[in-house]
């Protein structure tokens, strides 16, 4: 009884799987612009500029990759961070993580007999949320999130304005493990 209801739809299932090619050619969608196309159709009042205090610069074999500190948000990380570079911990090390727009991770490989940290500590008590006066320019994203009613940037950084207590949770944070930091 089933296989004979199956038989009586389909040549209206036939149709409709020969007309997708069609549908889905007809509503393509307009190739993704790359981070140059965004950056040449920038005006010079969109950019801020970064401060030299919490900007680091790490030449790798593919080029200058620079990486900005958020001590508004995650003041402890980023003051470890910085002590950490001054004292020339991350020199020799490896990158061993990378995922765009995400998160790149880099330290000792050695984890049987790891480079020592001097002034740095290895492990800070996580910084996920700041007063709300902390945040200095916040732009929503048009986009819904199903995670929290808005989310956006703060001057740059990805942010969600308001948590259940009154604070605001940060999305960017700089994380130090014994393995090395995230960004």
């Amino acid at each position: 009884m089933h296989a004979l209801k199956v038989l009586k739809h389909w040549p209206a299932l036939a149709l409709a799987l020969a007309a997708l090619p069609a549908l889905a050619a007809a509503k393509e969608l307009p190739p993704k612009p790359t981070v140059n196309d965004v950056i040449k159709a920038s005006k010079p009042t969109e950019w801020r500029a970064l401060d030299p205090e919490n900007t680091l610069y790490m030449d790798i074999p593919s080029g200058r990759v620079i990486i900005e500190l958020a001590p508004s948000f995650a003041p402890n990380h980023a003051a470890n961070i910085r002590a950490m570079v001054r004292e020339g911990y991350f020199d020799g090390l490896a990158i061993y993580r990378s995922q765009d727009n995400w998160v790149v991770q880099w330290g000792d490989p050695d984890e049987d007999k790891p480079k020592p940290l001097k002034t740095a500590k290895a492990k800070l008590a996580g910084e996920f949320t700041v007063p709300a006066k902390n945040d200095t320019h916040f732009t929503r994203l048009p986009d819904a999130d199903g995670y929290a009613p808005q989310v956006g940037h703060s001057n740059g950084f990805p942010f969600r304005p308001r948590s259940k207590d009154g604070r605001n949770l940060v999305g960017a944070l700089l994380r130090h493990g014994r393995r090395g930091a995230r960004q």
